[in-house]
Protein backbone atom coordinates (compact mmCIF):
# COMPACT_ATOMS: atom_id res chain seq x y z
CA UNK A 1 0.00 0.00 0.00
CA UNK A 2 1.64 3.33 -1.25
CA UNK A 3 0.14 6.44 0.94
CA UNK A 4 2.66 8.97 0.32
CA UNK A 5 4.49 10.61 -3.58
CA UNK A 6 6.80 13.01 -3.81
CA UNK A 7 6.87 15.09 -7.31
CA UNK A 8 8.58 17.61 -8.89
CA UNK A 9 7.12 20.70 -11.31
CA UNK A 10 8.76 20.75 -14.90
CA UNK A 11 10.95 24.03 -14.60
CA UNK A 12 10.63 26.85 -17.07
CA UNK A 13 13.74 25.31 -19.08
CA UNK A 14 12.17 21.82 -19.17
CA UNK A 15 12.81 21.53 -22.85
CA UNK A 16 16.75 21.80 -22.48
CA UNK A 17 17.31 18.40 -20.63
CA UNK A 18 18.53 15.35 -22.05
CA UNK A 19 16.88 13.13 -24.57
CA UNK A 20 17.80 10.47 -26.33
CA UNK A 21 14.77 10.20 -28.71
CA UNK A 22 13.56 13.17 -31.48
CA UNK A 23 9.65 13.93 -31.07
CA UNK A 24 10.23 17.68 -31.38
CA UNK A 25 10.37 20.18 -28.44
CA UNK A 26 8.28 20.09 -25.93
CA UNK A 27 5.26 22.48 -25.14
CA UNK A 28 5.94 23.81 -21.94
CA UNK A 29 2.73 24.92 -20.71
CA UNK A 30 1.31 21.42 -21.84
CA UNK A 31 3.30 19.84 -20.07
CA UNK A 32 2.46 21.26 -17.29
CA UNK A 33 -1.11 20.81 -17.78
CA UNK A 34 -0.13 16.81 -17.95
CA UNK A 35 1.90 16.98 -14.86
CA UNK A 36 -1.01 18.71 -13.05
CA UNK A 37 -3.56 15.46 -13.93
CA UNK A 38 -0.57 13.34 -13.23
CA UNK A 39 -0.54 14.78 -9.62
CA UNK A 40 -4.63 14.21 -9.46
CA UNK A 41 -4.79 10.53 -10.59
CA UNK A 42 -1.90 9.92 -7.83
CA UNK A 43 -4.07 11.59 -5.44
CA UNK A 44 -7.13 9.40 -6.88
CA UNK A 45 -5.18 6.45 -6.05
CA UNK A 46 -5.25 7.32 -2.09
CA UNK A 47 -1.35 9.09 -2.32
CA UNK A 48 -0.78 12.29 -0.24
CA UNK A 49 1.43 14.51 -2.48
CA UNK A 50 5.32 15.85 -1.06
CA UNK A 51 5.29 18.80 -4.00
CA UNK A 52 8.91 20.07 -4.53
CA UNK A 53 9.47 23.12 -5.78
CA UNK A 54 10.79 23.31 -10.17
CA UNK A 55 14.07 23.74 -9.63
CA UNK A 56 16.05 25.78 -13.07
CA UNK A 57 19.19 24.80 -12.82
CA UNK A 58 18.39 21.25 -13.48
CA UNK A 59 16.00 20.54 -16.38
CA UNK A 60 15.38 17.04 -15.75
CA UNK A 61 14.41 17.51 -12.26
CA UNK A 62 10.82 16.61 -13.04
CA UNK A 63 11.77 13.16 -13.43
CA UNK A 64 12.62 12.80 -9.61
CA UNK A 65 12.19 8.96 -9.65
CA UNK A 66 16.15 8.78 -10.96
CA UNK A 67 17.57 10.24 -7.91
CA UNK A 68 16.36 7.39 -5.24
CA UNK A 69 15.06 4.48 -4.49
CA UNK A 70 12.25 4.11 -1.76
CA UNK A 71 11.33 0.42 -0.06
CA UNK A 72 9.78 0.17 2.86
CA UNK A 73 12.97 -1.63 4.67
CA UNK A 74 15.08 1.28 3.33
CA UNK A 75 16.18 4.09 0.50
CA UNK A 76 18.81 4.74 -1.60
CA UNK A 77 20.46 7.57 -2.87
CA UNK A 78 21.61 7.05 -6.28
CA UNK A 79 24.51 8.66 -8.72
CA UNK A 80 22.83 9.40 -12.22
CA UNK A 81 24.88 8.30 -15.02
CA UNK A 82 24.37 11.33 -16.59
CA UNK A 83 26.40 14.11 -15.51
CA UNK A 84 24.06 17.01 -15.92
CA UNK A 85 21.12 15.47 -13.45
CA UNK A 86 24.02 14.76 -10.55
CA UNK A 87 23.28 17.90 -8.39
CA UNK A 88 19.44 16.55 -8.36
CA UNK A 89 20.30 14.11 -5.92
CA UNK A 90 21.54 16.48 -3.38
CA UNK A 91 18.57 18.37 -3.43
CA UNK A 92 16.44 15.26 -2.75
CA UNK A 93 18.79 14.13 -0.01
CA UNK A 94 16.91 16.44 2.43
CA UNK A 95 13.40 15.02 1.35
CA UNK A 96 14.52 11.43 2.01
CA UNK A 97 16.44 11.83 4.71
CA UNK A 98 12.82 13.75 6.88
CA UNK A 99 10.86 10.21 5.88
CA UNK A 100 13.33 7.42 6.12
CA UNK A 101 15.83 6.65 8.98
CA UNK A 102 18.01 4.55 6.72
CA UNK A 103 19.23 5.94 3.93
CA UNK A 104 22.51 4.92 1.60
CA UNK A 105 23.82 5.93 -1.00
CA UNK A 106 25.81 4.75 -4.43
CA UNK A 107 29.43 5.45 -4.70
CA UNK A 108 31.87 6.07 -7.61
CA UNK A 109 32.39 4.65 -9.78
CA UNK A 110 29.28 2.92 -9.24
CA UNK A 111 26.28 4.90 -11.24
CA UNK A 112 22.92 4.56 -10.95
CA UNK A 113 19.37 5.80 -12.35
CA UNK A 114 16.32 4.36 -10.35
CA UNK A 115 14.20 4.30 -13.70
CA UNK A 116 16.73 0.89 -14.55
CA UNK A 117 15.19 -0.65 -11.11
CA UNK A 118 11.60 -2.40 -11.45
CA UNK A 119 10.06 -3.54 -8.03
CA UNK A 120 8.41 -6.87 -8.16
CA UNK A 121 7.25 -7.70 -4.83
CA UNK A 122 10.14 -9.16 -2.91
CA UNK A 123 12.24 -8.98 -5.91
CA UNK A 124 13.97 -6.11 -8.01
CA UNK A 125 15.07 -6.58 -11.78
CA UNK A 126 18.32 -3.86 -11.88
CA UNK A 127 18.76 -2.68 -15.39
CA UNK A 128 22.55 -2.43 -17.23
CA UNK A 129 22.07 0.51 -19.13
CA UNK A 130 23.52 3.45 -20.50
CA UNK A 131 23.31 5.61 -17.31
CA UNK A 132 23.53 2.59 -14.87
CA UNK A 133 26.68 0.86 -15.04
CA UNK A 134 27.50 -2.58 -13.80
CA UNK A 135 29.28 -1.45 -10.49
CA UNK A 136 26.82 0.45 -9.69
CA UNK A 137 24.03 -2.13 -10.63
CA UNK A 138 26.01 -4.69 -8.34
CA UNK A 139 26.10 -2.34 -5.49
CA UNK A 140 22.50 -1.88 -5.39
CA UNK A 141 21.74 -5.37 -5.62
CA UNK A 142 24.08 -6.15 -2.16
CA UNK A 143 22.18 -3.03 -0.42
CA UNK A 144 18.56 -4.70 -1.51
CA UNK A 145 19.71 -8.35 -0.03
CA UNK A 146 21.08 -6.83 2.50
CA UNK A 147 17.26 -5.23 3.50
CA UNK A 148 15.90 -8.80 2.66
CA UNK A 149 15.02 -8.38 -0.81
CA UNK A 150 16.25 -10.62 -3.86
CA UNK A 151 17.51 -8.92 -6.93
CA UNK A 152 18.73 -9.89 -10.52
CA UNK A 153 20.51 -7.68 -13.23
CA UNK A 154 19.37 -7.25 -16.84
CA UNK A 155 21.89 -5.95 -19.66
CA UNK A 156 19.62 -3.63 -21.67
CA UNK A 157 22.81 -2.18 -23.47
CA UNK A 158 22.08 -3.75 -26.48
CA UNK A 159 18.51 -2.45 -26.70
CA UNK A 160 18.59 0.57 -28.60
CA UNK A 161 15.21 2.27 -28.15
CA UNK A 162 14.89 2.26 -24.34
CA UNK A 163 16.79 4.50 -21.97
CA UNK A 164 16.07 2.76 -18.79
CA UNK A 165 15.10 -0.59 -17.99
CA UNK A 166 11.68 0.56 -16.94
CA UNK A 167 11.19 2.68 -20.29
CA UNK A 168 10.80 -1.31 -21.37
CA UNK A 169 9.07 -3.12 -18.87
CA UNK A 170 6.57 -2.44 -15.64
CA UNK A 171 5.67 -5.24 -12.55
CA UNK A 172 1.66 -4.91 -12.56
CA UNK A 173 1.01 -8.09 -9.64
CA UNK A 174 1.55 -11.16 -8.45
CA UNK A 175 3.75 -12.98 -10.96
CA UNK A 176 2.64 -10.58 -13.87
CA UNK A 177 4.80 -8.27 -15.94
CA UNK A 178 4.50 -6.15 -19.03
CA UNK A 179 7.43 -6.20 -21.31
CA UNK A 180 8.62 -5.08 -25.44
CA UNK A 181 9.51 -7.16 -27.56
CA UNK A 182 13.13 -7.19 -26.85
CA UNK A 183 12.98 -8.23 -23.56
CA UNK A 184 10.06 -11.06 -23.45
CA UNK A 185 13.23 -13.84 -23.73
CA UNK A 186 15.01 -12.65 -20.66
CA UNK A 187 15.89 -15.36 -18.69
CA UNK A 188 14.75 -13.51 -15.72
CA UNK A 189 11.38 -13.33 -16.64
CA UNK A 190 10.95 -17.12 -16.62
CA UNK A 191 8.16 -18.15 -14.58
CA UNK A 192 6.36 -14.34 -14.91
CA UNK A 193 2.83 -14.28 -16.79
CA UNK A 194 3.76 -11.57 -19.45
CA UNK A 195 1.91 -9.40 -21.14
CA UNK A 196 3.86 -8.26 -24.25
CA UNK A 197 3.64 -4.66 -26.38
CA UNK A 198 3.56 -4.65 -30.13
CA UNK A 199 5.84 -2.32 -32.01
CA UNK A 200 3.48 0.56 -31.96
CA UNK A 201 3.01 0.60 -28.19
CA UNK A 202 6.06 -0.17 -26.63
CA UNK A 203 6.07 3.40 -25.13
CA UNK A 204 3.08 1.95 -22.98
CA UNK A 205 5.39 -0.08 -20.97
CA UNK A 206 5.97 2.57 -17.95
CA UNK A 207 2.78 1.61 -16.54
CA UNK A 208 2.49 2.44 -12.99
CA UNK A 209 0.23 0.14 -10.87
CA UNK A 210 -0.96 1.83 -7.42
CA UNK A 211 -3.13 0.52 -4.82
CA UNK A 212 -4.96 -1.51 -7.40
CA UNK A 213 -5.23 1.24 -10.12
CA UNK A 214 -3.36 1.13 -13.02
CA UNK A 215 -1.75 4.28 -14.65
CA UNK A 216 -1.08 3.86 -18.25
CA UNK A 217 -0.36 6.47 -21.18
CA UNK A 218 -3.35 7.39 -23.43
CA UNK A 219 -3.25 6.58 -26.81
CA UNK A 220 -2.35 2.95 -26.86
CA UNK A 221 -5.71 0.95 -26.65
CA UNK A 222 -4.36 -2.28 -27.40
CA UNK A 223 -2.82 -2.50 -24.18
CA UNK A 224 -5.42 -1.10 -22.50
CA UNK A 225 -8.04 -3.26 -23.44
CA UNK A 226 -5.63 -6.13 -22.56
CA UNK A 227 -5.32 -4.78 -18.81
CA UNK A 228 -8.82 -3.97 -18.69
CA UNK A 229 -9.99 -7.69 -19.26
CA UNK A 230 -7.42 -9.01 -16.96
CA UNK A 231 -9.40 -7.28 -14.48
CA UNK A 232 -6.89 -3.89 -13.85
CA UNK A 233 -8.66 -0.66 -13.47
CA UNK A 234 -7.14 2.12 -15.68
CA UNK A 235 -6.53 5.68 -15.45
CA UNK A 236 -5.46 7.24 -18.76
CA UNK A 237 -2.92 10.27 -18.73
CA UNK A 238 -1.85 12.34 -21.66
CA UNK A 239 1.85 11.86 -21.58
CA UNK A 240 3.24 13.14 -25.12
CA UNK A 241 5.34 16.13 -23.59
CA UNK A 242 7.36 14.05 -21.28
CA UNK A 243 7.60 11.63 -24.16
CA UNK A 244 9.79 13.69 -25.84
CA UNK A 245 12.48 14.21 -22.75
CA UNK A 246 12.33 10.17 -22.23
CA UNK A 247 10.29 10.60 -19.56
CA UNK A 248 7.01 8.08 -18.63
CA UNK A 249 4.71 7.82 -15.57
CA UNK A 250 6.86 5.85 -13.30
CA UNK A 251 9.08 9.03 -13.73
CA UNK A 252 7.66 11.95 -12.50
CA UNK A 253 6.97 10.55 -8.63
CA UNK A 254 9.09 8.90 -5.58
CA UNK A 255 6.15 6.38 -4.81
CA UNK A 256 6.30 5.15 -1.00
Amino acid sequence: MFTKAIVKRPCGNFASGETSVELGEPDFERALQQHRAYCEALESCGLNLIELPPDDKHPDSTFVEDTALLTRRGAVLTRPGAESRVGEVESMAPVVHEYFSDVYTIEAPGTLDAGDVCEAGEHFFIGISRRTNEHGARQLAGLLESFGYTASLIDIRTVSNILHLKSGMAYLSGRRLVVIEALRNEPEFSGYDLICLNSNEEYAANCLTLNGKTLIASGFPTIRRELEQSGYPIISLEMSEFQKMDGGLSCLSLRF
